[in-house]
């Protein structure tokens, strides 16, 4: 097992999803369990399903010479970045640490291959994109942490992290790796990914995408509603009133879209979590699930939860709020992670109404309030892509 790590602290953080932008639309939404899901409407030939849209992402206009980075992810990224007033956090960790001793971090699946999509409908008579579209940076993976870095104005390590649905969960470890082994003082971690057609059609093509709003742990549960947003967070070494205590992360590889029946990646994940926090199960006094509603995962975390974790602790899937954000769903879900620390509210598993008796009482459908100091946040991606993170209530708070 691993070793017991610093914390780490979170000093500034922030999310924008389908129930609005910022911290306080997300916990007022949480605090009422008001799902933000609406029947879709993106695309010229909607699928039957519902999504998490975030409004007002058509209407965001770059400044100045960032408008050559303009797609719809780096414009969602924008629009996160100005909530919370994070972007004024991050410059002030500038002028303390330097440009060059912040790393950056970002987890996204599918980064701008909505604006790909949309320049090969637009293909002139010899086959080429538009003169408009021959923006090779935006094109890339890459692009939507370019993009973040330019705007930020950090010079520090910069990766992009690309494992499907756990993408920005694990961005959360390497950023604890670079600042324990002193190659940076602290990192901006984070997440975007945004609706698509490769995006909405793969995941149908899957059979995985529901026709009703996604019904995380129902017995009756019939798949995925995708979503997109945008998250970011600073952390900083030494301690502070929200922390980072520790990580776990697996890759079964049991299959290219379905988890090990076992859980065995998953469960390996929770335990190098808890290890490296220096806790046991029962000190979790929440744990934010994956529950992403498809019958498989929802079956082997919820087996999972309820043989490792006492009846008493409260457990929710939150994707009923936001929708299956993808490579975004690891930084919104440790943001809400820090919510319930920060404001002693556990929330509730939205659209469900009977939860599968296979499960363990762990599963709520109400919201809770009450002292939260730990928190586990579950992201199990495909291909066995898997990470836990526990988040923990620090002596400054």
């Amino acid at each position: 097992m691993p070793s017991r790590i610093p914390p780490l602290n979170i000093s500034a953080y922030t999310a924008t999803s389908a129930v609005g932008n910022g911290k306080e639309s997300l916990a007022a939404a949480l605090e009422s369990s008001r799902s933000g899901l609406r029947a879709n409407d993106f695309g010229d030939a909607p699928l039957d399903t519902w999504i998490g849209r975030v409004e007002g992402v058509e209407d965001v206009q770059l400044p100045g010479a960032l408008v050559r980075w303009d797609c719809r992810n780096n414009r969602l990224a924008w629009l996160g970045l100005q909530a919370d007033g994070f972007q004024q956090a991050v410059a002030a960790a500038r002028e303390k640490y330097g440009a060059a001793r912040i790393a950056l971090i970002l987890g996204t699946s599918t980064s701008s291959i909505g604006e790909t999509e949309l320049a090969y409908t637009q293909l002139d008579a010899q086959g080429q994109f538009p003169a408009n579209q021959r923006r090779p940076d935006v094109h890339t993976p890459h692009s939507l942490t370019m993009f973040v870095q330019e705007v930020l104005c950090l010079e520090g390590p910069s990766e992009t992290i690309s494992t499907a649905c756990s993408s920005s969960a694990k961005v959360f470890a390497s950023a604890e790796r670079l600042i324990r082994l002193g190659l940076v003082d602290a990192a901006v971690v984070g997440g975007v990914d945004t609706l698509c057609g490769s995006v909405l059609f793969g995941f149908n093509s899957l059979e995985l995408v529901s026709n009703q709003p996604c019904r995380p742990f129902d017995a009756a549960r019939g798949g995925i509603s995708l979503g997109e947003a945008a998250g970011f967070a600073l952390l900083e070494r030494g301690a502070g009133a929200l922390e980072l205590l520790g990580y776990g992360e697996a890759s079964d590889a049991h299959h290219m879209s379905t988890p090990h029946p076992e859980g065995l990646g998953a469960e390996r994940a929770l335990n190098d979590a808890l290890a490296r926090a220096g806790l046991s199960a029962d000190t979790i006094d929440y744990i934010n699930m994956h529950g992403t509603a498809s019958m498989k995962n929802d079956e082997v975390e919820g087996a999972l939860v309820g043989r490792r974790f006492p009846e008493t602790t409260h457990a929710s899937s939150t994707k009923g709020f936001t929708g299956h954000t993808l490579g975004a769903a690891g930084i919104v879900e440790a943001v809400i992670s820090l919510l319930a620390i920060e404001r002693g509210l556990k929330p509730g598993t939205v659209n469900t109404t009977d939860i599968d008796p296979d499960f363990g009482p762990q599963i709520r459908l109400q919201p809770a309030h009450g002292e939260v100091r730990y928190v586990l946040s579950n992201s199990f991606g495909f291909g066995g892509n898997n990470c836990s993170l526990v988040f923990g209530k620090g002596v400054a708070a």
